[in-house]
């Protein structure tokens, strides 16, 4: 109970001293430096979670589509027909699994009426896949016509796969090249199918190369070979793993694939670029952190009689460190608290934010062309990337949010330590025999 009381005692004692030496510093070359770093902390932190924000909505766009539509979160494989129902109820029964659905899959070279091509993955799913899967529909944009696969013969394309064919919604197409086993024609000029519509996602590799048809088409059209594969979508992708094992367990005779390693190469890329951007911008605290033990050590300096009083008192050394650790940690504080408002504020309006941007760039413009070079403001018009930037749906991920701000604290409490730790090492008859 005592070393209770007088470990309270202590932190009372250092968190009063430094609250008045950070009272007497207020004034001067020492509060600009406070407030600088202060300042530097909170933009630092601010511009990160932008960044990482607008980052991770550009990202998710790509990797929703690809998740939704093409790899699913688990990829089954292997279960015979006999098998198939109790696969599907095993997989239901999984707490993290939202659904499962059947599907074949080939590869086609693609001819409209007039000779124009393209090839394709060409996808057989459940006719009523657009109502019962929320995330397929949610990143299916129909463009154009109706996803509709209830009659025989439908097909649906991606927007960019119909332009290379030049066809549109009630036209036909035909499976010119068609993938399978030996019981497949691998040449048909029989296989038509009449488009009934157009889409578009998130992602143009998909918009330029998949098409859809009904399961009962792909079964008759890709041969006895054909292999039925299974899509499972989960509550939470990051738990892929735990469910493979799971579904596993109950059902040995599934091949399972999570989504990381279906799309291994694309997410790790994705990944690096992620994090070399924020390592990037990160070097804003390190910049920071270097300004912080700078002005600290001319602080502990300044305060070097006020030391020697507290040591000749009986202050332990340790405590006289935390006492400028703690000034740190209250300027990485007050800095990442204010740096995760404004970084959330601008992220949740990044499109006001890049519209405003753009109108504030386009009068820049205007002003110096008039003043400079009058005849060509005819030309001056608004940049529209930044229309591009302002579409982006920011993605913000509380993880990263409280890992960025602890980041953002702990640059000036590092450098706080760093700074202390040196003074430290002088005697009170030294402090006392230079002043």
């Amino acid at each position: 109970m005592n070393k209770r009381r007088n470990f309270f005692a202590k932190l009372q004692w250092i968190r009063t001293v430094s609250g008045r030496f950070a009272r007497v510093d207020r004034k001067g070359r020492s509060a600009v430096t406070s407030v600088l770093a202060t300042l530097g902390i909170c933009f630092g932190v601010m511009t990160l979670i932008t960044v990482m924000s607008i980052m991770n909505g550009f990202q998710m766009n790509f990797i929703d589509a690809i998740m939704e539509v093409s790899s699913y979160h688990i990829r089954g494989s292997g279960v015979t027909e006999e098998k198939e129902a109790d696969f599907i109820n095993t997989c239901l029964a999984n707490k993290n699994v939202i659904s499962i659905t059947p599907f074949y899959e080939a590869q086609t070279l693609m001819t409209n009426e007039k000779g124009h091509e393209s090839a394709a993955i060409i996808r057989a799913v459940e006719p009523d896949i657009y109502e019962k899967d929320a995330g397929f529909s949610h990143e299916m944009e129909m463009i154009g016509g109706k996803f509709d696969l209830s009659q025989s013969n439908s097909i649906v394309l991606g927007y960019t796969l119909a332009r290379k064919l030049r066809v549109e919604v009630g036209e036909t197409v035909n499976l010119l090249v068609l993938s399978g086993g030996s019981d497949v024609s691998l040449l048909s000029g029989d296989r038509n199918f009449i488009v009934k519509g157009l889409f578009k996602t998130g992602y143009s590799d998909i918009n330029s190369s998949y098409c859809f048809i009904n399961l009962q088409d792909g079964k008759d059209n890709f041969g006895k070979a054909a292999e039925k594969l299974y899509g499972i979508k989960l509550k939470d992708s990051q738990d892929d793993a735990i469910t493979i094992s799971s579904i596993n367990k109950a059902f040995e005779d599934a091949q399972l694939q999570s989504w990381r390693d279906y799309n291994k190469s694309f997410f790790g890329a994705l990944r690096i670029e992620k994090n070399m951007l924020l390592l990037l911008v990160a070097l804003i605290f390190v910049v920071v952190g270097v300004n912080i033990y700078n002005g600290m050590r001319r602080l502990v300096f300044e305060r070097k009689s006020e030391i020697a009083i507290l040591s000749a008192i009986g202050a332990e050394n340790r405590d006289i460190k935390t006492i400028f650790i703690v000034r740190g940690l209250t300027t990485g504080a007050i800095g990442a608290f204010f740096g995760v408002i404004l970084g959330l504020l601008i992220s949740v309006n990044t499109q006001f934010m890049f519209n405003m941007a753009a109108r504030l760039m386009y009068w820049l413009q205007y002003a110096v062309t008039a003043v400079f070079n009058h005849a060509n403001l005819i030309y001056v018009q608004e940049n529209s990337s930044y229309a591009v930037y302002a579409n982006i749906p920011a993605r913000i991920f509380f993880r990263e949010v409280v890992m960025i701000a602890l980041f953002g604290m702990a640059s000036p409490l590092f450098a706080s330590w760093a700074a202390s730790r040196n003074v430290l090492k002088m005697t009170v008859a030294e402090v006392l025999h230079h002043e």
